[in-house]
């Protein structure tokens, strides 16, 4: 077994979630319009949480900041864009994709963000 592979299964160890992970593509003939397409479902991973939520406020709502990972095999094709649906212990959670994933031997790291929550 190559260093690499020891690696790659030393990190996959930590995972303790899975994902599925949703694409999202123009709709033919239609202005403005995109399809979803599941392009991987139960992917394990794992997330981190890099900071402690809190509330920044506007003159018109509060909206909860947070700076959240997502870790996972690099084999795994995630687009910037996506919808991340993490499955821990039987909660789901719905994330979205805040930018191209940081590709490394062992894993790749995602960041992302919450869809659609307000404080």
């Amino acid at each position: 077994m190559s260093i690499f592979n020891i690696l790659k299964v030393h990190a996959e160890k930590f995972y303790n979630s899975t994902a599925t992970i949703t694409q999202f593509h123009p709709k033919g003939g239609i202005v403005n319009n995109v399809t979803g397409v599941v392009v991987a479902e139960n992917v394990p991973c794992r997330v981190i949480y890099k900071s402690i939520p809190h509330s920044a406020t506007s003159s018109t709502v509060a909206s909860i900041t947070q700076v959240i990972k997502l870790y996972l095999s690099p084999e795994v094709a995630v687009k910037a864009g996506s919808r991340v649906l993490v499955n821990t212990n039987g909660v789901e959670t719905d994330y979205a994709c805040a930018g191209e994933p940081a590709l490394y031997i062992s894993h790749q790291e995602i960041e992302l963000k919450l869809k659609d929550r307000w404080a």
